[in-house]
């Protein structure tokens, strides 16, 4: 490091904090590897989950072959039967090894109920299980660059620790990028965090991405609060300003026909056909959906509220980095994504995973990485000292003397052009060439003058990701010409042959794209 602060070595790091880094740290501590993980926030509170009640892909072998051919069926081919199956059989197997920590829930019938879990108590017993393992946790210690060996490996990373207000640098020789996705700054609960950070950090690697343009997943919340909770809103019956009740699909997800009533003026709802059981049950399912209404004094069950949509980028969607191998591992060697920052192609296609199949793919997915990550390292052995380059670029090392643009204003622009509902719901060639445009003249912009040490260094990163994250998104809509499950497109409505395949990116200056077959599991 230039500067003082904490410099380590492990066998593994593991950059994130969520479910997907916590399943990568306890697989690859249960190798017997040395393991760091560094979160952004304080792993165990920090990230979607630990917001939610989130169920897991949860279905027992005599169900397995149905509900594979089920979810293939709706992948709109782009899934794998393969990979359906393993993320399956691990969640199955794995999930309940965290009996130690936490108190599973027990059905009527006596049956101990481990496909769905309590958000917060879920993540602190992880947070326990990585800690008896003996992990060294960073907490608010957010990574700024990767580190990479001369020959092109995995040499570990570099951040920033905000609370000791010093650098780290970690050595490593498996690193796992579990970082989460990004919802651009949209105000979705738990996702402030989820800027890009590792879609970032390996593209400056070499790494490339697949699946951006499935990013166009939102969920309804009251206009006044960051509360999303899909579930809830089965029930709504919708309003325009003028107390008209408008005719709108109530399916999870389907909010093509709200997006397009908000573009017209307010919507307002409320859930007066929730059934009284539900609503007894509301509490315990999602305990933090009521507190907003009635600190406001409103009873959503009889009284119109106002709602809005808030996008959830590549949390839900789709998109991340391409996976090469069943390890998880990224075309640069020692280097591994799980969770919502590697696409999730392979199990989802081209519609949202939603939470089961979306946590099962994270538990998964660290669980894999964190295993290979560890057999690479201890294969290996320690190359702390061996020389290692930073790979950091835009916010860190500008390439020009120019004014240093402000990272909030960038970050506004971004989301701007990347959740507007013409740039997600309903695409056309115009109004993707136009965002890409201002987002193109972004990033020559801040790659120019973007400069920033110490905390601030953070907020610039940041800044970097989120525009070039919604670059990514845009550019993969504006190529994929067709329509096929949560990419719409207005001028090509009608899915095309031609495009069932996997979309690959490459770049952060200039991004080029091609179609390629997704890599098939091999039993």
């Amino acid at each position: 490091m230039s500067e003082p602060g904490l410099a380590l070595a492990a066998d593994v790091l593991i950059i994130g904090g969520g479910m997907a880094a916590a399943w990568a740290a306890i697989a690859a501590a249960r190798t017997g590897a040395s393991v760091i993980m560094a979160d952004k926030g304080y792993s165990g509170t920090s990230g979607v989950t630990a917001t939610a009640g989130p169920g897991h892909w949860w279905v027992p072998p005599e169900r397995r072959e149905e509900v594979v051919a089920q979810r293939l069926a709706s992948s709109c081919g782009l899934g794998d039967a393969g990979w359906m199956t393993r993320i399956i059989e691990q969640t199955w197997t794995q999930l309940p090894t965290l009996s130690r920590f936490y108190e599973f829930c027990v059905n009527d019938a006596g049956a101990t109920v481990y496909g769905s879990v309590r958000g917060p108590e879920y993540m602190r017993a992880l947070r326990q299980m990585v800690e008896s393992l003996g992990v060294r946790i960073l907490d608010h210690s957010p990574a700024l660059e990767l580190l990479l060996h001369r020959d092109g490996s995995a040499a570990g990373a570099r951040g920033w620790r905000r609370q000791a207000r010093q650098p780290w640098e970690v050595r490593a020789g498996g690193v796992v990028l579990a970082t989460g996705g990004c919802a651009f700054h949209s105000r979705l609960l738990g996702s402030r965090n989820n800027t890009g950070d590792g879609y970032l950090m390996a593209a400056e690697a070499g790494v490339p991405l697949s699946g951006m343009e499935f990013s166009s997943q939102y969920t309804v919340a009251p206009a006044f609060s960051t509360m999303a909770r899909a579930m809830s809103y089965v029930y709504a019956t919708y309003y325009d300003a003028a107390g008209n009740r408008l005719d709108l699909p109530r399916e999870p997800g389907n909010n093509r026909a709200l997006a397009r009533a908000l573009q017209r003026g307010p919507v307002f709802c409320d859930l007066a056909r929730m059934p009284e059981d539900v609503r007894a049950r509301l509490p315990y399912i999602s305990p933090n959906v009521l507190p907003p209404f009635h600190r406001l004094g409103i009873d959503p069950f009889t009284d119109k509220f106002p709602v809005t949509l808030l996008a959830e980028g590549t949390i839900r969607g789709v998109g991340g980095l391409r996976i090469e191998d069943d390890t998880c591992q990224t075309t640069t060697p020692g280097l591994f994504a799980a969770g919502d920052a590697a696409s999730r192609e392979l199990v989802t296609g081209a519609i949202s995973g939603g939470g089961a199949v979306n946590a099962a793919w994270a538990l998964s997915t660290g669980t894999w990485s964190g295993q290979a990550a560890a057999r690479r390292a201890m294969l290996q052995g320690q190359r702390a000292e061996a020389p290692a380059e930073a790979l950091g670029q835009a916010g860190l090392r500008p390439t020009g003397r120019g004014a240093a643009p402000d990272p909030v204003s960038l970050i506004a622009t971004a989301r701007e052009q990347a959740t507007h509902y013409d740039r997600t719901y309903f695409r056309t060639a115009e109004t993707l060439t136009r965002a890409l445009s201002v987002l193109d003249t972004q990033w020559r912009d801040l790659r120019a003058g973007l400069y920033a040490k110490g905390s601030d260094a953070v907020r610039a990163r940041e800044a970097a990701a989120i525009t070039a994250t919604a670059r990514w998104c845009l550019t993969a809509a504006l190529h994929r010409r067709e329509s096929r499950g949560m990419h719409t497109r207005e001028d090509f409505p009608a899915i095309n042959p031609a495009f069932s395949k996997r979309q690959v990116l490459h770049g952060l200056d200039k991004i080029a794209s091609h179609f390629a077959a997704q890599p098939e599991f091999v039993a």
